[in-house]
């Protein structure tokens, strides 16, 4: 042991390396608890996706209305 080093200079690497350790078993066994079992392409902090689509709604547009957008259609078709 050299003369100019403290005990307490000599314990800070041996403890840090010691937290590591302790950090990284917490660590995997934390991942390891929490890892999904039932479907691996799943993430598990994001919601369930719902198989079905939601219900199409449809708006009936006044003969005013479909001039319009028929006008509008022209107008971005003509601009191409």
């Amino acid at each position: 042991m050299p003369e100019n080093v403290s005990i307490i200079q000599l314990l800070g690497p041996v403890v840090l390396a010691l937290a590591a350790v302790l950090w990284v078993m917490g660590l995997a066994r934390l991942l390891r608890r929490t890892r999904p079992e039932a479907a691996p392409g799943t993430l598990p902090g994001l919601p369930h996706q719902r198989q079905t689509a939601p219900a199409l709604e449809a708006v009936e547009l006044t003969p005013a209305e479909r001039d319009a957008f028929a006008g509008l259609v022209r107008q971005l078709d003509d601009s191409r």
